[in-house]
């Protein structure tokens, strides 16, 4: 996969908020970690740094829990990508070659590069024009449990 396992899980984190917590409600990170079935501690670490860049707002005391930190159509999956792995997925060599990364002539030399660059363009606006809440919409429409 090319998204490490750390961004998928805040991916899921993020989709697994935006399904369950409701206007004016939170859920614990405890709750979050059961239903995803990932180990508290490194979700908690994961939570910390999308907090920080205020995709999650975090809440402390009896109504405490977290929320997203804004609508979740505005936050496109883009957005944690770039807080989790950076965006070098999206602009550098996806099998890693540095012949080109100084040079641009060599990159359109590259025949890797010629057939990747289209394809790492269009994952790039896919991640950036695809929102939490289109996601979290579609799975509504789903009558079975999704499995995330």
């Amino acid at each position: 996969m090319m998204l490490s396992n750390t961004c998928q899980y805040a991916i899921r984190a993020i989709i697994y908020i935006g399904v369950h917590v409701k206007e004016n409600k939170r859920i614990g990170i405890k709750a979050i970690a059961e239903g995803l079935y990932l180990p508290a501690p490194y979700l908690g670490k994961i939570v910390q740094k999308l907090t920080k860049n205020k995709l999650l707002k975090s809440r402390k005391g009896p109504d405490g829990g977290l929320e997203l930190g804004r609508r979740a159509d505005k936050i496109s999956f883009y957005d944690i990508v770039e807080v989790i792995d950076g965006k070098e997925l999206f602009y550098e060599c996806l099998i890693g070659v540095k012949i080109c990364e100084n040079n641009p002539e060599h990159a359109k030399l590259c025949p890797f590069n010629k057939q990747s660059h289209k394809i790492r363009d269009d994952l790039r606006v896919l991640f950036q024009q695809f929102s939490i809440g289109q996601f979290v919409e579609g799975v509504k429409n789903i009558d079975e449990v999704l499995k995330l």
